[in-house]
């Protein structure tokens, strides 16, 4: 069954699955910065749009566009800025 997801007063949103292919989700990011924390591996992709990353261990920001995907090990968290709405796919391991 489907699951909403809703953070940072509305601004995150997401609809999650999960079957026999594993843990989804598909979102929605409002402007601003946020930080997400990470319990298993996490592959996002963006769907339309973009962001700029802070991944764990870097000191600098990642533009990621339109059908690129960024890695985030479990029990790590990260940071995005996004400048306008911005749609992702995170796939969990």
């Amino acid at each position: 069954m489907l699951k909403v997801n809703e953070y940072f007063e509305g601004k995150v949103k997401s609809i999650a699955v999960d079957n026999s292919k594993g843990k989804a989700t598909s979102g929605v990011i409002d402007a601003g910065e946020f930080e997400f924390g990470t319990s298993t591996i996490e592959y996002m992709t963006v769907t339309y749009g973009e962001m700029l990353v802070l991944l764990p261990g870097s000191a600098e920001w990642k533009l990621f566009a339109q059908n690129e995907t960024f890695k985030v090990d479990k029990d790590s968290s990260f940071k995005v800025k996004v400048s306008e709405p911005v749609s992702y796919l995170c796939r969990y391991e």
